[in-house]
């Protein structure tokens, strides 16, 4: 008690300070969650093109699909525009379109065509980049030339027949497509050549606008029509956004989300002012669309100054990924239940508002569309039911509100951020007052500068530090208490008094309370540390994720490596340590000249696999979750407001706690074991709140109940333990009797 009066008279004002940091972070999470808590409505739009897809296939009336999606309260459609390609995939138009380099490969390919059209082409002249479209009927040719009219006409040549017409669209290497790299053995065999083919131009991709039939169809049956544009760079001027917007009005579309397709928003080759005013007259809300790994956004020209042009008027989208509409009976699910899982994390945990719906496929036929009406009713209406526990409810995708932490506060925060470093110095490190004062006033000095200079890159690095440091103070608690136990024990072997782990005598009762106290302590601490790693950043462009916490690897394995030094401070390494708690110079000296045995180099490669595998595991970009693990992840997010970490109470957490039993026995090497799993637990704390785009509150449940479950299953692995100790005991008395007599 003396010892922890005598640190704290002697680091108050470091403390203060760090406590004013914990008051600052507080408030601005306070006030994050009053934002998050409004943001509770999630809409979906149906994608018009599968759907109509679907129907064909089932050989059903599109408007009959569009019918039941609707009864299931599925009110709006997005409706891409038509472009030559969609033509030609579909049957409403006969278009066809081919690029140059492709057609003039052809054998007498001129003579497929009128000898007038063939002379004007000749005249321009053209290239192997242009695109060749030919309409056969007078309907296509007055829709699509209608729809090129929107263009530049000095880059497109029309020429009209009684019965359809042909065009030719003036192409560039910039817009087009080509196969990767090859390589190709030449006739004489003589090496191989490079090769790089033309396959297709963006040309084929340009929005021509929607077709009438489609619009009525979906406007006749109520629904909302959310129009789908693809605009491409170098065809994307102020005329074409005109164009568009033109399009809408005529037929009554005020669309209540835009969701960006192709390269940019509507006219950005010559700014964004058209389609901003448009978007402010209508109050249409944008969508940022979530990448296929489910990280940050899809952000073509534009998307971004157009979000904070309208104050953030903004909602994240997730679309149904070809290999997400293929998780039919995936997992071994009878149905569509991997499906709503993925809308469900989505929604709940990742600050989703709309789902761009694409109808299930079966995982056995990629092909062919799951068409049971009762599979897709039962999906949606468990998705509304599971996200009605967190408050959220059907209906317009709400708005999250712009919000940015005060810089006042962060600054607070990082001048905690720098006395808690120092103060992580001192537990090692003897510090007389003055160098402690110079190295805090460096650091602040530092922090008033970078936040004067780059307020947001300094409050990541705020947030970075905080993330690092509060993990090693978390580590050095319960590593603190481990050698208090060590000590406490020391002398304790019973008769025949030969040092052996076995004959420590424990007391359980005194075991399970201290063990709990270290494993609650340690949480504690890093929840504090969790806290004030999302406070810098609490704004609304981390929120919708345009902006992400960097260095989640970093804020991972510098705890594990710090826990060595911890180690050595604490134990030391031989038999010479002298002060506990200081990192002294016959610690490292000792471990450097010790001699290696095989065994150490064996356990050297088993903990350096073990770490590579839990990095590659970070965030599951390089290693995927196995079938069973993932099966028991959703059936916890089913029974559970929010899922805890399984690395959490089945690994780390109880290693926290058995590190406090094996210390009481005085068992260094599995001290030393369990304190580095235990690391990975303080990390995945902190870890939970590096994640802005999920709500708050989730974070708070999440590690609340990993401790509760961490608690039991500890209680139950240190009672395994000893009992394994008991049985160990016994066999070696019986082998050494044996040997004696």
């Amino acid at each position: 008690m003396t010892g922890c009066k005598e640190f704290i008279k002697s680091n108050l004002i470091l403390l203060i300070l760090m406590a004013a940091a914990f008051l600052s972070g507080l408030i601005i999470i306070g006030a994050r969650m009053g934002v998050e808590s409004a943001n509770k409505s999630y809409d979906i739009v149906l994608d018009y093109q599968e759907i109509d897809a679907m129907a064909r296939q089932s050989k059903e009336a599109t408007s009959l699909w569009l019918e039941r999606f609707k009864e299931m309260k599925i009110t709006k459609v997005g409706l891409a525009e038509e472009s030559l390609g969609s033509l030609m995939d579909g049957e409403d138009l006969p278009v066809s379109a081919e690029i140059m380099d492709v057609l003039t490969k052809e054998a007498g390919w001129r003579g497929k065509y009128p000898a007038a059209w063939i002379e004007a082409v000749d005249r321009l002249p053209f290239d192997k980049y242009d695109v060749m479209v030919d309409m056969r009927s007078k309907e296509a040719y007055d829709f699509v030339a209608k729809g090129l009219a929107r263009y530049e006409s000095g880059r497109v040549l029309l020429f009209p027949e009684a019965d359809g017409g042909y065009a030719l669209l003036d192409g560039t290497p910039e817009m087009t497509l080509y196969t990767p790299r090859y390589k190709k053995q030449n006739s004489l065999g003589g090496g191989f050549q490079e090769l790089i083919d033309i396959t297709d131009s963006k040309l084929i991709y340009l929005s021509l606008g929607m077709l009438p039939d489609k619009v009525a169809l979906i406007q006749g049956l109520g629904m909302e029509i959310i129009p789908r544009t693809m605009s491409y760079d170098t065809w994307n001027d102020e005329k074409y956004a005109r164009a568009v917007i033109a399009d809408y009005e005529k037929y009554g579309i005020t669309p209540h989300y835009m969701i960006v397709g192709g390269e940019g928003v509507p006219g950005y080759d010559d700014g964004i002012a058209r389609i901003e005013q448009y978007a402010a007259d209508n109050g249409i809300v944008f969508g940022l669309i979530e990448n296929t790994t489910q990280l940050q956004n899809i952000l073509q020209h534009g998307v971004l100054e157009l979000t904070e042009a309208s104050a953030y008027n903004t909602v994240r989208v997730f679309s149904v990924w070809d290999y997400i509409q293929y998780r039919y009976q995936y997992y071994g699910y009878e149905g569509a239940q991997e499906i709503e899982n993925t809308l469900f994390r989505a929604v709940a945990e990742r600050n989703i508002r709309l789902i761009y719906y694409k109808p299930i496929r079966e995982f056995k036929d990629l092909h062919t569309y799951m068409t049971d009406l009762d599979e897709y009713k039962e999906m949606f209406t468990n998705l509304e039911r599971r996200l009605a526990k967190h408050g959220i409810a059907y209906g317009e995708a709400s708005v999250m509100q712009p919000y940015e932490a005060p810089l006042a506060a962060r600054l607070i925060l990082a001048l905690g951020c720098a006395a808690a470093g120092v103060l992580l110095l001192h537990l090692f490190f003897p510090l007389p007052r003055r160098v402690k004062w110079i190295l805090f006033g460096l650091g602040a000095v530092c922090a008033a500068g970078a936040f004067w200079a780059a307020p947001n890159f300094t409050g990541l690095i705020t947030s970075l530090a905080n993330a690092m440091i509060f993990a090693c103070l978390a580590t050095v608690f319960f590593t603190h208490r481990a050698k208090k136990f060590f000590d406490r024990s020391a002398g304790a072997a019973g008769p025949p008094h030969d040092g052996r782990a076995d004959r420590i005598r424990v007391n359980l009762s005194f075991v399970f309370p201290a063990a709990i106290v270290t494993l609650i302590g340690a949480v504690a601490i890093a929840l504090v540390g969790g806290i004030l790693t999302a406070a810098p950043i609490s704004s609304v462009n981390y929120m919708l994720e345009i902006d992400i916490f960097r260095g989640v690897k970093a804020a991972q394995i510098l705890p594990i490596v710090f826990f060595a030094v911890a180690y050595l401070a604490y134990f030391g390494f031989g038999s010479k340590k002298q002060k506990s708690g200081r990192l002294e110079f016959h610690d490292i000296k000792e471990m450097m000249n010790t001699s290696v045995k095989v065994w150490m180099v064996f356990l050297a490669l088993v903990l350096a696999a073990g770490g590579v595998y839990y990095i590659l595991r970070t965030g599951h970009e390089v290693l995927e979750v196995s079938k069973v693990e993932m099966l028991f992840r959703n059936e916890l997010e089913e029974l559970l407001l929010a899922r805890p970490r399984t690395k959490e109470f089945l690994f780390a957490f109880p290693a926290i706690m058995l590190m406090a039993y094996t210390a009481c026995r005085r068992l260094r090497f599995w001290t030393v074991m369990f304190g580095v799993c235990g690391v990975v637990g303080v990390t995945s704390v902190i870890n939970t709140f590096m994640h802005i785009r999920t709500p708050l509150y989730l974070g708070f449940v999440r590690t609340a109940y990993s401790v509760a479950f961490g608690l039991v299953i500890g209680i139950v692995a240190i009672l395994v333990f000893n009992a394994l100790l008991r049985l160990y005991g016994k066999i070696a008395d019986y082998y050494l009797r044996k040997m004696s007599a």
